[in-house]
């Protein structure tokens, strides 16, 4: 074991050590009056003055000590080495003056030998008080070195002088006895040393636990063997409304969840299924969290696991404001920001659940609703007095169905209306009649009195039967038909609109036809680098020129291609050409390929994009592949694995129509992704709502500060390239203001002369060219 000099020993330790010295008034009393009472009787058996001197000694030096100690136990605590020191040389003084005292006495009585009760008392009082030495002396090893030397020194002297051989060599015998007294004492001093070591090593410990326990921003409770709580934090009494961690020991999950039950915030039953998920989670070792709703509007979500040596541990916390944030997400991604109606996938998503409940016989509608002229209302009055009229229809709708039917803004000023019972065309036509009459009259739209004008097409069918793309095809037919009659009316789809239904049928046939014959062209829309104004990329897109309706828009025949399952063959056709084109292009100037969602179901798409790079000769990293976010939706994990794939042939990817979908923050930071490209919308009321401009100034904060390139869609006029390039300042531009889509021949031209213009003007003009043309 360890030997500790005073001066060697830690300051948390050596101050106790000495404050030990000042302890046990009592016995320290006791001791000097036995010594007192027993030399006072040998003085009275031998008459000697030298004992009553003794005596005198004794008491004087006792009465000092003990008044002394009392001022000390009574006065503040040490708090340095050094008035530890003073204490200790204080205790020194007095201990040898009251161990040299013994000494004296022992001395007189062995060396007289005036009596045989003189010499046992000279034995007995020296050897009695050298016990005690490694009991009361410990704290300070000089002390027990100078007392067993003022104490065994004459006692063994005394026997000396005697001069007899016996006594000669009791005399010598005493000095080790006593230095194994002060051997025991040193180990009690270390003994002492080690425990209080190790209890502030545990204590360290245990405040540190305490602390990192108590600072945790979750509630925590371990349960022991028995279910019940064995250790529980701050946090988890203040979130249980509970005093003190005290209050929370020993109780069950059942007692803390009761509490809840007892104050309302709980229902019984609600009680009964957490502790339930909580207890199945501890006994199978398993992982799992419970949401619980509160009454009084907060949620608390509950982990259990099971922890070591049978604990278990629960941790919980206050998720009212992430629960929140959640909902007010999903809000968005559910529900238009404008008029807070259900947007075109959420409507979609909730017409197709309620068609598939109920009965299957029921008769349903649906409406296609559309603001006659509204165009001319945002071209003379401007965007602001449009958003404000979509809102009050948006409005006027909710309240005049109620809840009699589900509404959604479809974009731009189309809205859906679905019924979902409805007893013959009369009850149709009854509610039609009904809506139309509430939106008579003049409503104030920033101090513009507007009437609300519109045509709707309506469509019927039973519930089992009806698929809701199909009614929406058929409803639009019946609305074009409404438009043509006069507006601001409605139609109902009927026989005589079978043949525009039909004619659509014959239009896929045609385009089926027409990509069997090379039918199709691909034109090239230019993507404008913001640095340099220059064309920096293009995207390939799909055009079909009818042989006798002429151009057909690619929002008509890309759903009709999408309907009928080729839009992969339309895919791979775009993807050769583009490739095929962009390798005869300057090569400072990429191209980019949209992939349909069913081409990421497509096994063969890998292949596909190898073949044409391979044909081509294109440098991969001049092709961009785009993807939308209909294809992540479809099938996440296998989307994700052939993008892999993509970025391992060295193409770019890029997400298509960003902000639009349902959850598109979840992949930007899970899918390989180069750039991303933000949908036009964003874009259209940049010039007047300084919303729009922080929303997609943060959007492209946030994709730069995760190393994505950044396009802006739908840059149509001046002042909205102006506001891109001075606040938002995205990498690429693409718009109708850099010109219409054009052959790929032209874009080679178009490359070429803008490339000699920007080598014939300065840096500096051509950033005043910028602006100034801005």
């Amino acid at each position: 074991m360890n030997r500790f000099k005073a001066k060697e020993l830690p300051d948390d330790i050596y101050i106790p050590f000495v404050e030990t010295l000042f302890r046990d008034g009592f016995t320290l009393a006791l001791g000097i009056v036995l010594q007192c009472v027993l030399i006072s009787l040998v003085y009275a058996k031998t008459g000697n003055p030298a004992y009553l001197v003794v005596v005198i000694w004794l008491l004087g030096l006792g009465v000092a000590r003990l008044i002394d100690m009392r001022r000390i136990n009574a006065a503040p605590p040490c708090t340095t080495t050094a008035e530890a020191r003073k204490l200790e040389n204080r205790y020194t003084v007095y201990s040898a003056l009251h161990g040299g005292a013994l000494g004296i006495f022992s001395l007189i009585a062995l060396s007289s030998a005036e009596s045989s009760f003189a010499e046992l008392a000279g034995l007995a009082v020296p050897l009695a008080t050298a016990t005690a030495i490694s009991g009361r002396n410990y704290g300070s090893p000089r002390m027990v070195y100078i007392l067993i030397i003022v104490i065994s020194l004459p006692m063994a002297l005394g026997l000396i002088l005697r001069g007899e051989f016996y006594h000669i060599v009791l005399g010598l015998l005493t000095v080790p006895f006593l230095f194994a007294i002060h051997r025991y004492a040193e180990n009690v001093r270390d003994v002492l040393f080690t425990a209080l070591s190790a209890e502030k090593r545990a204590t360290r410990v245990a405040q540190r636990f305490n602390r990192a326990l108590n600072t945790m921003p979750h509630g925590l409770i371990m349960l022991g063997p028995d279910a019940r709580v064995v250790v529980a934090n701050a946090e988890a009494a203040r979130l249980l409304s509970y005093g003190s961690t005290d209050s929370l020991m020993g109780r069950s999950i059942n007692s803390l969840l009761m509490r809840g039950v007892a104050g309302g915030l709980v229902a019984r039953e609600d009680c009964r299924y957490i502790e339930g998920q909580l207890t199945r989670a501890l006994r199978q070792g398993l992982d799992r969290k419970v949401l619980v709703a509160l009454t009084n509007g907060t949620y608390y979500e509950f982990s259990a696991r099971e922890g070591s040596q049978d604990l278990g541990v629960i941790t919980f916390e206050d998720v009212t404001k992430r629960v929140e944030a959640e909902e007010k997400i999903r809000s968005m991604a559910r529900y238009d920001t404008l008029t807070g109606l259900a947007n075109r996938a959420y409507f979609h998503e909730m017409v197709v659940e309620t068609m598939a409940g109920g009965d299957r016989d029921r008769k349903c509608a649906l409406v296609v609703f559309d603001l006659d002229d509204f165009k001319t209302i945002n071209d003379t009055l401007g965007h602001p007095v449009g958003d404000g009229l979509l809102y009050a229809v948006g409005e006027t709708l909710s309240r005049v169905l109620d809840d009699q039917a589900l509404i959604s803004r479809h974009g731009g000023d189309e809205f859906v209306i679905y019924f979902d019972r409805i007893e013959n065309q009369d009850d149709l036509a009854i509610r039609m009649d009904a809506l139309f009459a509430g939106l008579e009259g003049e409503i104030d739209v920033g101090g513009h009195l507007l009437r609300i004008q519109a045509s709707c097409g309506a469509v019927m069918s039973t519930a089992g039967d009806g698929d809701f793309d199909a009614m929406i095809v058929k409803a639009d037919l019946a609305l074009y038909k409404a438009k043509e009659l006069g507006k601001n009316s409605w139609k109902l789809f009927e026989a005589a609109l079978d043949e525009e239904f039909r004619s659509r049928q014959l239009m896929k046939a045609e385009l089926r036809n027409a990509i069997e014959t090379d039918g199709l062209r691909v034109v090239y829309q230019p993507i404008i680098a913001m640095d340099s104004m220059r064309i920096a990329s293009c995207e390939a897109l799909c055009r079909w020129d009818h042989p006798e309706l002429g151009s057909i828009s690619p929002a008509i025949f890309i759903p009709l291609a999408e309907e009928m399952g080729i839009i992969s063959t339309i895919s791979k056709f775009v993807l050769n050409a583009a490739c095929m084109e962009c390798a005869r292009w300057p090569s400072q100037i990429s191209v980019s390929v949209n992939l349909s969602a069913k081409d990421f179901r497509n096994q063969d798409i890998v292949e596909q994009v190898r073949a044409a790079l391979k044909n081509s000769g294109l440098a991969p990293e001049r092709l961009e592949l785009e993807v939308t976010e209909t294809a992540l939706l479809d099938d996440k994990a296998l989307t994700a694995r052939y993008i892999e794939e993509l970025k391992t042939l060295g193409v770019r990817i890029a997400l298509d129509d960003f902000g639009t979908g349902y959850s598109s923050l979840s992949y930007l930071h899970k899918l390989p992704l180069n750039k991303v490209k933000i949908d036009r919308s964003f874009v259209l009321d940049l010039g007047y709502n300084n919303r729009s401009l922080e929303l997609i100034k943060n959007v492209v904060n946030l994709c730069r500060a995760l190393g994505l390139a950044v396009t802006i869609e739908g840059v149509e006029t001046f002042e909205q390239l102006k506001l891109l390039a001075l606040y938002v300042k995205p990498d690429l531009a693409q718009g109708f203001l850099f010109g219409s889509a054009l052959s790929a021949q032209g874009i080679e031209t178009m490359s070429t002369i803008v490339w000699h213009f920007d080598k014939d003007v300065s840096s500096s003009s051509r950033a005043s060219y910028h602006y100034s043309n801005v």
